[in-house]
């Protein structure tokens, strides 16, 4: 059974930084593409930043130069490391791998004005 596990989201000011980790288990294949979204109240979930396990990554254009996406294939393991955090990234950030439709359970991250 897959499971993913998301970790390090919080509360911090406009302009600070956390690091998400999401750690995937239950898989014994090689892991191609790992993703994070997020969802904010009222609103739809939405792609925030994609990583081959080549570690080529792309990212949506709200979050381009911000955010950081990244991998450990050691460790099935996937980070989002966000700096300059703005009030309108609060959401709830969940990590995804397509290939098996997994989702974590989603991390809070706040950020307040």
């Amino acid at each position: 059974q897959v499971q993913l596990v998301e970790s390090g989201g919080g509360l911090v000011q406009a302009g600070g930084s956390l690091r998400l980790s999401c750690a995937a288990s239950g898989i014994r294949d090689v892991i191609n593409n790992m993703a994070w979204y997020r969802q904010a109240p009222g609103s739809q979930r939405e792609y925030v930043a994609v990583i081959s396990r080549g570690s080529s990554a792309r990212y949506a254009n709200s979050v381009k130069g911000r955010f950081t996406i990244s991998r450990d294939n050691a460790k099935n393991t996937v980070y989002l490391q966000m700096n300059s955090l703005k009030p309108e990234d609060t959401a709830v950030y969940y990590c995804h791998i397509p290939a098996y439709d997994a989702w974590g359970q989603g991390t809070q991250v706040t950020v307040s004005a």
